[in-house]
């Protein structure tokens, strides 16, 4: 089927050919997105004026464009229609700034919510990084950390309660509040250097719920232990990202001999 209209002349759906249609009809959008035959901020038609246009079912034309949401690419808006995104920044990974901290450095809000927070005692896993004895007590504090108020990171930090003495006494459900902040303008530790681990697995149930995300879905990790001037412990980080709202980059330079 070929139509002239918004869209231009459009490529056709083959039936017979072995990409199932929705693939198909998210190829050729993704390609008038890439030519600025559709430009950003730009409408999408309609559901029913892609099912007319391509001859395809409604049920095609939302797994199309669910597909294009889910990779960046489109972006629903509440009560408007389906418009093209700009296209999204990348984060560097930085161990020692803060999430609130690279959200400024973005232009973005940040936000957050606790989830979870208590004193608890330490496993090998924890008091290993931790330098601490097994058993000793930690902190541990789990938030869902916001950008422009949607959901992006799961974070979950665990470290020495006698670093922090009180801290769970802040009132972590006041707006945005940034733990680094408080290590340094409340306890005077300064997280100055650090080392990072980068992965990705399926979600669990609850981070896909909490991060909007449709099951069975992948999340990127970034595994973290921060440590001061001195090299001693701060904090362990365990964080789970959605992958299209918040992609990760890793700047890197060539060493000159």
């Amino acid at each position: 089927m070929q139509f002239k209209g918004q869209l231009g002349s459009t490529r056709s759906i083959d039936r017979n050919h072995p990409d199932p249609l929705y693939v198909q009809l998210r190829t050729i959008l993704k390609d008038k997105i890439d030519s600025k035959v559709l430009a950003v901020n730009d409408k999408l038609p309609s559901e029913r004026e892609l099912v007319e246009m391509y001859g395809v079912s409604r049920i095609t034309v939302r797994q199309a464009i669910k597909d294009l949401e889910n990779l960046g690419v489109l972006q629903s808006r509440a009560g408007k229609g389906i418009y093209v995104a700009e296209p999204r920044p990348t984060y560097e990974i930085e161990v020692v700034r803060s999430f609130t901290e690279t959200a400024h450095a973005n232009n973005r809000k940040p936000g957050m919510r606790l989830l979870n927070g208590a004193i608890i005692q330490a496993d090998l896993d924890i008091a290993r990084p931790l330098c601490l004895p097994v058993g000793s007590n930690v902190v541990f504090i789990e938030r869902l950390r916001l950008l422009d108020d949607l959901p992006v990171v799961v974070q979950r930090d665990w470290f020495a309660e006698a670093l922090a003495p009180g801290i769970l006494d802040v009132d972590w459900t006041a707006g945005n509040r940034s733990l680094y902040a408080e290590f340094i303008n409340r306890y005077g530790v300064v997280p100055a250097r650090g080392q990072s681990t980068v992965s990705a697995r399926l979600a669990s149930e609850t981070e896909a719920r909490l991060l909007e995300l449709d099951v069975p879905a992948a999340v990127l990790t970034l595994d973290q232990i921060a440590y001061d001037n001195e090299y001693r412990p701060v904090n362990v980080s365990a964080m789970a990202y959605h992958p299209v709202r918040y992609p990760l980059s890793l700047t890197q330079f060539r060493r000159r001999d």
